[in-house]
Order: C-alpha cells, then sequence, then structure tokens
C-alpha cells in the first residue's frame, strides 16, 4: 500500500508513475486526497473540540470556587454538547478511516524508475541468457509423453483422486521431486537464509499483509468455514512472520527460505498452455524472502536474482532472465525478474522463478517497521522475494532436456539427492 504522505505531496507523479503500469490513477488518486482533507478535518475538529472540552472544564472548576453554581451548571450543558459532538465526529472519522483505507488498497505499486512502459510479457527486456537453447536433431518427447512412457507422474489419476491440474508423482518421478526441494533449500541455507516450515493457510489479515487481498481473491482457495486461505505461495505467511514487528537496524538483512505447496485457482488461464506441468493448480516451490533496509534492497534483489541463477547453472538448464515491462510487473511489485528455462522438446521459454523488490508497498500494509539509529525515528522496511525455484517447469525442463535413447539423464547436482543417474 502506498503512503497516504506520497499521496499529499506528490500526487501526479503516482498518476504519471502508474501510467507505465498501464493503471489509469486520476480519479482514484483525486477521490483519496479528498477523504484524506476530509479526515484531517475531522482531526481538527475533534482537537478543538476537546481544547474546549478542557477549557470548559477548568472553568467549571473555578465558577465552583467562586460559588456561581448556575453558571457552571450552564456551561455543564455546554459541555455535554461538546461530548455529543466528539462522538458524532470520532464515529464519522473511524468510517472515513476505514473508505479511506478500501481505496488506497486499490492503488498499485510503483515501478521502479527502470522499468519500461508496455502492454504484456511480450515488450518484456531480455537481459541475461546463458546455455545451449538450440533443439534437439532428433523428434523429442514433450515431458507428459516421457512420464507416460516412464510410468513418473500420474496426470489422469490426479484428475481422477481431485481434478485436473493435481498430478501424482510416483516412483522415481516422487524422489525427483524430493530431491529438486532438498536441493533448493540446502543451496538457500548455503547462501544464508533460515529455513521456515510455514503453515499452508493463512488468515484474512496476513492475505492483506502481502497483498494478495483485495487483489487476487479469484486465485485463491478459500476455506470458508474458517476464513482460511490456501497458500499461493511461501511468500505469504514467511513474510507475515514479521507483522506488526518493529526491528533494529541491526537486525538487517533478514533472510529466510521455505519449502512449501502452493495452491492457486488459476482463474482466467484456460485456454492458455495447460498441458502436463506447465500450469498446474498444486505445485512444490521453495521461497526465498528478504526483510531489508531500504538503501540496500536493490543490492539484495540483485544478489536474489543471482541465486536463482546459480541453481539453473548447477542443473545444466539453459536460460534467460528478462526485466518485467509495466504491463507485465505484479500489482504490489516495484520491480520484477523473471528467470525461464528453455525448452527444448517444446521449443518454449518457461517461467521458473521471479524474483522481486516491494520496497516498502507490502510493509506498509504489515506495519512492518525498524527505528532508523540516527534520528529515532521508526521507518518502513523494505520486502523481496523470490521463487528459487518453482519446481513443475524446472523439472519438465529437466525430462526434456536430458532424454536419451536410454532413458533421462540425471544432473550431476541432483544425483546425491536421487541417489540414481537415470530414469530408464
Amino acid at each position: 500500500m502506498l503512503q497516504i504522505q506520497l499521496l499529499r505531496e506528490n500526487p501526479q507523479q503516482v498518476i504519471d508513475r502508474l501510467k507505465i503500469k498501464n493503471f489509469d490513477a486520476t480519479d482514484l488518486v483525486s477521490e483519496i486526497i479528498k477523504l484524506d482533507n476530509e479526515n484531517r478535518s475531522l482531526k481538527k475538529q475533534i482537537d478543538d473540540n476537546l481544547m474546549a472540552q478542557n477549557q470548559g472544564a477548568k472553568k467549571i472548576g473555578q465558577l465552583f470556587k467562586e460559588n456561581k453554581r448556575e453558571e457552571a451548571e450552564s456551561i455543564k450543558v455546554e459541555m455535554a454538547s461538546l461530548k455529543e459532538n466528539e462522538r458524532t465526529y470520532r464515529t464519522k472519522l473511524q468510517e472515513q478511516e476505514q473508505l479511506l483505507q478500501s481505496k488506497l488498497v486499490l492503488l498499485p505499486n510503483l515501478p521502479n524508475e527502470t522499468v519500461k512502459p508496455g502492454k504484456g510479457a511480450e515488450e518484456n527486456e531480455i537481459i541475461y541468457t546463458e546455455g545451449d537453447a538450440s533443439n534437439f536433431n532428433f523428434e523429442a518427447l514433450p515431458h507428459w509423453d516421457l512420464v507416460k512412457k516412464y510410468d513418473i507422474i500420474d496426470f489422469e489419476l490426479g484428475t481422477k483422486i481431485t481434478g485436473a491440474g493435481f498430478p501424482v508423482y510416483k516412483g522415481k518421478g516422487a524422489r525427483l521431486q524430493r530431491a529438486l526441494i532438498d536441493f533448493f533449500l540446502d543451496e538457500a541455507t548455503a547462501a544464508g537464509f533460515v529455513e521456515i516450515q510455514p503453515p499452508y493457510m493463512v488468515n484474512e489479515d496476513s492475505a492483506y499483509g502481502t497483498g494478495q487481498l483485495p487483489d487476487k481473491e479469484g486465485q485463491m482457495y478459500h476455506c470458508q468455514m474458517d476464513n482460511f486461505y490456501l497458500i499461493p505461495t511461501a511468500e505469504v505467511p514467511v513474510t507475515n512472520i514479521y507483522r506488526d514487528v518493529i526491528l533494529k537496524e541491526s537486525d538487517f538483512p533478514l533472510k529466510n527460505c521455505a519449502y512449501s505447496a502452493c495452491f492457486r485457482r488459476e482463474a482466467g488461464s484456460y485456454g492458455k498452455d495447460v498441458r502436463g506441468l506447465n500450469r498446474l493448480h498444486q505445485f512444490d516451490k521453495v521461497e526465498i524472502v528478504t526483510i531489508e533496509h531500504p538503501d540496500r534492497s536493490y543490492e539484495t534483489l540483485e544478489k536474489m536474482t543471482t541465486h536463482a541463477k546459480s541453481l539453473l547453472t548447477k542443473l545444466g538448464l539453459p536460460y534467460r532472465v528478462l526485466r518485467l515491462c509495466g504491463g507485465d510487473i505484479s500489482f504490489t511489485s516495484a520491480l520484477t525478474y523473471d528467470l525461464e528455462v528453455y525448452s527444448k522438446a517444446q521449443q518454449k521459454w518457461l517461467e521458473v522463478s521471479s524474483v522481486s523488490n516491494f520496497e516498502s508497498y507490502q510493509a506498509n500494509r504489515l506495519k512492518l517497521r525498524y527505528k532508523d539509529e540516527t534520528s529515532g525515528k521508526t521507518r518502513l522496511a523494505h520486502t523481496l522475494n523470490g521463487s528459487a525455484l518453482a519446481l513443475p517447469r524446472v523439472l519438465a525442463a529437466l525430462l526434456e532436456n536430458n532424454q536419451t535413447d536410454n532413458g533421462i539423464i540425471i544432473p550431476e547436482a541432483l544425483r546425491p539427492y536421487t541417489r540414481f543417474d537415470i530414469i530408464d
């Protein structure tokens, strides 16, 4: 959530920068400023009212001392009217503040100055490429055929048990899945991230704190009886560890990693490429989250992106890094890098990670602050997160890119975890 002070001081700057995200904030910003002015006026009325009550109380006391009871009783009547007005002002202020909050959460985060305008993914900027992204000189099988051939993932069985988008991993497929999770977690802890095992369900406050609500209700599975939400990513519970917390500057950076299953309804994705592992309703992911000092958050973003890149390098997968344009960056992000692996059987790029800096946008919702050592004032921290990595498309590319006539070769980095070298 954007800070109201920014909107008071630079409303046109907010409007102009949100145009990069293809978001017209003109009317909404005007409405927010109008509400804010009304709220400030109400607060002044309350302050003036309290001052009048204090002065009246002193005057009543003085009149009683002077035995002027009739005058004192007259002022008491005025005081009762002042107190009634105060209650009216406070009720109105509470309503107005709730309305203002409901409008503020409709504004996306401001994009970083390096984010370029664009309508969608086709205008993202490729900033780095590594590995051989050429196609095979033979007719390669896509992963949905490979997993059937070697009986390692069963999509039909998952549909029987639950529905489409909930695969069942079997035998070496299940072991390869577990190997990837362990590998990603070990790499994250070696990089200084503290492992967390979070709940897979969160309450409304947590979903609101990281920006899933009110923006992404349709993307989450909702348990209505308990009003819990199945997490779309471990970012949500892990970042909420620091909700309503005031940190010391010496606490930075706070680095956490977590494995979790992730649940996404993927509403609106129908008609897109949803075959096999490309788009699931339940999938596994290792997430890295950093709480950082505002002065260092963009340096940290680069480090987190480098960490995600290193995983793909060790797995021997060809990949590229994209800086997302305004039309593709998320509602809450200020700057996002996407990492995509190349699938040699599908002959396309598949997204496996997004690494984002949210600056103070999430922290403002979370009330996540730190005490500035110089001024002694509390300020908002910066939050960052990234996939390191999401498993389904990594697994798809591993199977497709490492297929041979004799089986699927396991990358060297994974063999200590799988304890087998080939799927045959």
